[in-house]
């Protein structure tokens, strides 16, 4: 086996993950693309409905752009603030189409294991010079490939936090589960019936609750019976929940707090703070939320915003080396700690801040920053150029890492574990982060 000829396995199929590809192939390498869904970007389509607060202008990686452009295509306007459905139609779908790309994707492709070929966690030997062998399955059968490198880009929405203020599921949310939403469901559009007329619960105090509040309150416009009750874990409400408003470099993410702080001032939802679920219940066809002595009654939704975290269930043979609290690479974590930075205040970071004790193994883009709510597409975009450059030994113009991203207001406030950065419903043309 020619260990130097052998592909470099990326995970998953959305933004970054097909930079990465982009730029293997820039240089000149063979990459291979797994994808757990049955469609290119299949998390970012989940969301379709949604607007990120960030224009064209900060959505696309440079290279790619490049590339894309000596096919003819040409870039959408730069200040056009694109839904989830237009970022896949417009630029990935074109990117993922691209022949030296479209033929390396492996749809319904889910990698559930990695380790080294002959190799376990444990043994030191060659380990640096051992092929990747990657475990896939697809329609419910298994195979293996070999790769001289791996870069991890599969994201966190296929992991969301529980309801559970300890960080594990409350007792009864499994059971539970049919009349929870996990993330920013599409409430004016195809879950329309699901929320009309109802008594919703939204869970979480960061910009997805800001997202699902709102499309709420324009629901119960037409649908008068339609209830909200916003519940959060902080003690108390202050004015930087709400973020930089006026003075976010972002405009439109600004307007979102500003949103939701009229609506609340208008009477139109109950809010409770300091309530930490441990349990719940149900009566009759209804929800009970339960924190320590107190409850909460009659709901018959919850929508959990309650952010993401990493699934490291496929990386148990990889030698990694973590930070214990956020979960990202241990040098990243102080860069990107969200109680002491926002979305724009990350410094600049690469392969020399991602590489784990494992030799050629990266993660990369939302999961690279492990529970933190603060990443931006375009930090995953200069991550994946420095980690190719890495991989083929060009480590001058990996550490040359360069990257401006907006001064941010609303990213400035404290860690609840909701997610913060990004995006926001298409139809209430307002933004947040996923």
């Amino acid at each position: 086996m020619d260990f130097d000829h052998l592909p470099v396995a990326v995970i998953g199929s959305g933004p970054v993950g097909l930079a990465a590809a982009a730029h293997l192939v820039a240089r000149n390498q063979t990459p291979l693309l797994f994808e757990a869904g049955p469609r290119v970007a299949d998390s970012v389509q989940k969301w379709g409905h949604v607007r990120l607060f960030s224009p064209w202008e900060f959505n696309l990686d440079p290279l790619a752009e490049t590339l894309l452009t000596a096919t003819g295509w040409q870039a959408p306007d730069l200040s056009h603030f694109p839904t989830g459905a237009e970022l896949v139609r417009d630029y990935l779908a074109p990117l993922a189409q691209l022949p030296q790309i479209e033929s390396q994707i492996r749809l319904n492709s889910k990698v559930v294991a990695i380790t080294r070929l002959g190799l376990d966690k444990l043994k030191n030997a060659g380990r640096a010079t051992t092929p990747f062998v990657l475990t896939i399955e697809t329609a419910g059968e298994s195979y293996q490939i070999h790769a001289k490198a791996v870069i991890d880009a599969s994201g966190t929405y296929r992991s969301p936090n529980p309801l559970g203020a300890a960080g594990v599921p409350a007792l009864g949310e499994a059971n539970a589960s049919a009349q929870i939403y996990y993330g920013i469901p599409d409430i004016l559009g195809s879950e329309q019936a699901r929320y009309a007329n109802r008594s919703v619960a939204v869970v979480g105090s960061g910009h997805s609750a800001f997202n699902a509040l709102l499309d709420l309150a324009s629901l119960a416009e037409q649908a008068s019976a339609t209830t909200i009750t916003w519940i959060m874990r902080r003690e108390q409400l202050d004015a930087a929940l709400y973020g930089g408003g006026a003075n976010d470099q972002l405009v439109q993410r600004g307007v979102l707090g500003a949103q939701v702080e009229q609506l609340l001032a208008s009477g139109r939802l109950k809010l409770v703070t300091g309530f930490r679920i441990d349990a719940i219940s149900q009566i009759g066809q209804q929800l009970c939320l339960h924190a320590a002595e107190q409850q909460l009654t009659g709901f018959d939704q919850v929508i959990a915003t309650t952010g993401f975290r990493p699934d490291l269930a496929m990386l148990s043979e990889v030698r990694l080396e973590l930070d214990s609290a956020v979960e990202s690479p241990r040098v990243l974590a102080p860069l990107i700690d969200p109680n002491a930075h926002s979305c724009g205040t990350v410094r600049p970071h690469g392969a020399e801040e991602l590489r784990h004790p494992e030799p050629n193994f990266y993660i990369v883009g939302m999961k690279s920053y492990g529970r933190a709510p603060t990443f931006l597409m375009r930090t995953g975009y200069e991550q994946v150029r420095s980690v190719v450059a890495a991989i083929v030994g060009d480590w001058q113009a990996a550490r040359d890492v360069q990257l401006v991203l907006p001064e941010t207001g609303v990213c400035k406030t404290q860690f609840g574990g909701e997610a913060c950065c990004g995006t926001t419903s298409a139809r209430s043309e307002i933004l947040l982060q996923l």
